[in-house]
C-alpha cells in the first residue's frame, strides 16, 4: 500500500486546506446503506489528478454491486489502473478495490483487496474511510483520497466532469 501512496505524492498530490476525508470512530460499525444511495455516482467522469488525467467509469447499481474502473494517464501514459466495486453487504456499502500498472501487473497480492468502509452519508455525499465522493451537481464530482507520503498524511483531490 506504501508504494501505491509515494506514488501518488510523487505525481503531484497537493494538501487540502480543510479535512474532507473521515474514519470509523473505534468500535463504530458502519451506517445502514443501500447502492440506490449512492446511485449518483454511475457515468462516466474526467478531471485532472497528481499531475494528469483521472478518469473513471462507473456502472449503475446492479447485482448488489456498483462496478468502476480508473486509470491516471501521466505525460500521456499510463501510470496505473485501479478496478473495483461498491459492494451492498449485510446492509451497508464497502468500496474494494485492486491496483494495476501500465501492463496490468497486480500490486496488491492475488487476494488482498484495498477496503473502504462506510463512515456516514450526506444527501449526494458518502464518506468511506479515507475516502469522500461528493456531487456537486449533475455534470461535476469531487473525490477525496487520503494518501501517506511517509511523511504523514495529506488529502488529494480529484474534481471530476461527467462526459456524455
Amino acid at each position: 500500500m506504501k508504494g501505491i501512496l509515494f506514488l501518488l505524492i510523487a505525481l503531484g498530490c497537493h494538501t487540502l486546506a480543510a479535512q474532507k476525508t473521515i474514519q470509523l470512530e473505534n468500535g463504530a460499525t458502519s451506517p445502514k446503506a443501500s447502492l440506490n444511495d449512492v446511485s449518483w455516482i454511475a457515468g462516466h467522469w474526467r478531471g485532472e489528478a497528481f499531475g494528469g488525467i483521472a478518469e473513471e467509469l462507473w456502472s449503475p447499481p446492479e447485482g448488489e454491486t456498483m462496478m468502476f474502473v480508473f486509470r491516471l494517464l501521466h505525460e500521456g501514459k499510463v501510470s496505473f489502473y485501479e478496478i473495483g466495486h461498491i459492494k451492498e453487504t449485510e446492509g451497508t456499502l464497502l468500496i474494494q478495490l485492486k491496483h494495476f500498472d501500465g501492463s496490468l501487473k497486480g500490486w496488491e497480492e492475488k487476494d488482498e483487496t484495498i477496503d473502504f468502509k462506510l463512515v456516514k452519508m450526506e444527501k449526494e455525499k458518502v464518506f468511506f474511510e479515507g475516502l469522500t465522493m461528493e456531487k456537486i451537481n449533475d455534470t461535476k464530482m469531487n473525490v477525496y483520497v487520503l494518501v501517506d507520503d511517509g511523511d504523514g498524511e495529506r488529502e488529494a483531490l480529484f474534481s471530476y466532469q461527467k462526459i456524455k
